[in-house]
């Protein structure tokens, strides 16, 4: 299979402080044929590993180095690396994450045959390949995140079933691992931006269907996941993390999205600030 018959895998990277498996996962990109291009956008990684980046650039004429200033945050990251990525096809992946032997293949085979504005993500699996949780997400409302919070539901976070043969439809799909034609993601207008870190995923999930498009997951494209490699404090990424929960809510909760969001964003920041605590306690 040509380049030109399938139009290109661009990999989109976004890195912040990630550390050693910022390399790993390099590697293997590099190492799929499919991939004609890796964009790698630096936020800010220590000067050491920034040469090391620089480098790799030279060295590999499919890579680009893009230097964006500073931490700009996820959804900037990739949208800029998308700018900057000239293939049919965007794969962002996470800067710790392991792209397994034929990963490539099955992404592009259900992009390509899903309906448009379409978003595939892939299997996201632990080290040692068991099914990480949010790869494959039910419907986030406010009360399926509240259950999940208190550990009441499971229909959120659905790596407890059995897992499909081949790519099912799902509400959503994890960002750590997720394709889209260049098409699909300019029809959608990329990543909301609003979104600094975490839940930009679920809200480009929410839009492509809104849209009429499908979201899928593909059993078949493993990555493997560390998970955790960026030194970023837990209360920052926590808040994040409620930030995006309140703007989605606000967002996609129809007529009352308002209200929804302000009557949830008070238990929202109270559930996740908690959970801070208690793994700052136990770290």
């Amino acid at each position: 299979m040509s380049d030109a018959a399938t139009g290109g895998l661009a990999v989109i990277m976004v890195s912040y402080n990630t550390g050693p498996a910022l390399f790993e996962s390099i590697e293997a990109v590099l190492a799929e044929p499919l991939v004609t291009e890796l964009i790698l956008v630096n936020h800010e990684n220590p000067r050491a590993d920034v040469y090391r980046l620089v480098d790799i650039d030279k060295a590999d004429a499919r890579v680009t180095l893009v230097m964006s200033g500073g931490n700009l945050g996820f959804s900037r990251g990739c949208n800029i690396g998308a700018a900057h990525a000239t293939a049919s096809r965007l794969f962002f992946l996470n800067p710790d994450t392991i792209l397994q032997p034929g990963a490539a293949a099955a992404v592009i085979e259900t992009l390509d045959a899903a309906r448009e504005p379409a978003v595939v993500g892939a299997r996201i699996t632990h080290m040692d390949g068991t099914e990480q949780r949010g790869a494959r997400r039910g419907e986030l409302t406010v009360l399926s995140a509240l259950l999940a919070f208190l550990g009441v539901s499971q229909d959120l976070h659905r790596e407890g079933e059995a897992l499909p043969e081949g790519a099912v439809p799902v509400p959503a799909v994890s960002g750590a691992a997720m394709a889209l034609s260049r098409a699909g993601f300019d029809a959608l207008g990329g990543f909301d931006e609003a979104y600094f870190l975490h839940v930009e995923d679920l809200d480009i999930c929410r839009r492509a269907r809104d849209l009429g498009g499908q979201v899928m997951f593909e059993p078949r494209a493993e990555v493997r996941h560390h998970g955790s490699t960026s030194k970023i404090s837990k209360f920052k990424v926590e808040h994040w993390k409620a930030a995006g929960l309140v703007r989605y809510f606000h967002t996609h909760g129809g007529v009352l999205g308002p209200v929804k969001a302000a009557i949830a964003a008070p238990l929202i920041y109270a559930a996740l600030m908690g959970r801070a605590v208690l793994m700052r306690l136990k770290g």
